[in-house]
């Protein structure tokens, strides 16, 4: 038979045109097979659907046929038919075979339910499941959707170092970057280490934002978007935190906090309404296995709109809460960095739709953030969402050079290797914000997942850099 090319599994199934002859390469999912005829079930990531390939064993080594189990690699060329059965348009009826791999017995993605701690440790192999071909595929289509939203609202795509010797948010988590030998570091008198000898001359980390440098680039081409991974030192193994995630984060020269709000939700509708429109296929699957409510709340996102609650409005919400019976695992009281518990009732049960909060005590928030007149509440803007809590966190960015300056002193932050970006508050200020959203957070609202870390390929958390 002549060679013919490879037709994706997510285009023959949308193909009328029968009698033609065509090739699909993919992964057996399922074999089924009886005396006169075997089913199976290919699928090579394009689509969670899989492609029916219809075998007549008369025309094969039965031999060869067994060896085909679930999580083999084939090649199947064949006719393509109208399906005679339900679930597909059409199938595939097989006329020649090659094996590209096979797959033993002990494959740990056999058909049958792994829970997903256990595929954890399978990391590498658990993406070829359905779960996480879908997963992996949404992935990208939020990818894509925040590119397209920024460039048609006019924002430039500006890559902040990876590698930074400053702390964004001075939190002091940082994982450092050296070339120096561990086991024999030079020390000054004092006991510090003495850094001129390494690759940098001073002391690196991984960065924790791409905020600081993006504001250069809003002080001069007036919007920008960050989009990449960002890392934090934090011990925290929870359903929540990473300590290697993705941030997209938007900077906007002459942006209030009324604009930045309304950034925040038209961007985030956005992208929801692009998964509802492009990943049917996918969002079906999983509110089927994952979640009976996905499409449903991603729909009620896009339809209404977000509140918008001031911090001390909330407080008084969850505090007549409490005095009627709620039971909060954390107390409440004005001044506190709400939960996510707090953040939860807000938006599912009070609300029932995603809050914006702003005005929040300035103890509680960043040193950049802009202080209201109140001297007490600075203007941040947190998105919290159902299910997830905390999505977007921003801010208007304090651009009074003694305010911030001020503020920096109070809170004892060492500025010295920040000069820079002081510089912008010297020559030429501007009002701007911007906020920052956790890529991995949307995906999980996006696909219902319950963990952080099964909408990432490989998760990176304490005592865990496998794969």
């Amino acid at each position: 038979m002549e060679d013919i090319r490879r037709t994706k599994v997510v285009d023959v199934l949308q193909r009328t045109d029968y009698g033609s002859v065509v090739n699909v390469k993919g992964w057996v999912r399922t074999h089924r097979s009886s005396k006169s005829v075997h089913f199976i079930a290919l699928n090579d990531g394009s689509t969670i659907k899989n492609v029916q390939v219809v075998v007549n064993p008369e025309n094969f080594d039965s031999a060869m046929l067994k060896q085909i189990t679930t999580g083999a690699c084939i090649s199947v060329t064949g006719e393509l038919v109208e399906s005679q059965g339900g679930g597909q348009a059409s199938e595939v009826q097989c006329q020649e075979i090659e094996i590209y791999g096979l797959c033993g017995q002990d494959y740990p993605m056999q058909k049958k339910g792994q829970s997903f701690e256990v595929m954890r440790k399978q990391a590498h192999l658990r993406l070829r499941t359905n779960t996480f071909g879908a997963v992996m595929r949404i992935r990208h289509n939020m990818a894509i959707a925040i590119h397209d939203y920024f460039h048609k609202h006019g924002f430039f795509y500006f890559h902040s170092p990876i590698i930074t010797g400053s702390d964004c948010e001075g939190a002091g988590q940082m994982f450092q970057v050296t070339t120096k030998n561990l086991y024999d570091l030079r020390k000054d008198k004092d006991g510090k280490i003495i850094y001129d000898d390494d690759f940098f001359g001073t002391q690196t980390s991984l960065t924790v934002s791409g905020q600081l440098e993006g504001e250069l680039g809003a002080t001069a081409l007036g919007a920008i978007y960050t989009f990449g991974p960002t890392f934090r030192a934090e011990n925290s193994n929870t359903p929540r935190h990473l300590a290697e995630f993705w941030m997209i984060e938007p900077e906007v020269a002459f942006i209030g906090l009324d604009e930045l709000m309304d950034l925040e939700e038209d961007f985030i509708k956005y992208c929801v309404q692009w998964a509802l429109d492009n990943c049917k296929d996918d969002l079906n699957f999983l509110n089927a296995m994952i979640d009976k409510t996905l499409i449903e709340r991603l729909k009620s996102v896009v339809a209404g709109s977000f509140v918008r609650l001031p911090y001390t409005e909330g407080i008084r919400i969850l505090e007549e809460a409490v005095a009627n019976g709620h039971k909060f695992e954390f107390p409440v009281s004005w001044g506190m960095d709400l939960a996510s518990e707090h953040e939860r009732y807000l938006v599912e049960e009070h609300f029932k739709r995603p809050v914006i909060m702003i005005n929040y005590p300035k103890d509680i928030k960043a040193f950049y953030m802009k202080m209201n007149d109140d001297n007490k509440t600075v203007q941040g803007t947190d998105v919290l969402f159902p299910q997830i809590g905390e999505i977007i966190g921003g801010s208007v960015r304090e651009e009074n050079y003694d305010k911030l300056m001020a503020e920096i002193e109070r809170r004892d932050i060492p500025m010295k290797d920040m000069w820079w970006y002081l510089d912008t508050r010297k020559y030429g200020t501007c009002p701007h914000g911007g906020f920052g959203l956790g890529f991995e957070r949307l995906i999980l609202f996006v696909t219902g997942m319950q963990n952080i870390r099964d909408v990432i390929p490989f998760p990176r958390t304490p005592k865990s850099a496998e794969f």
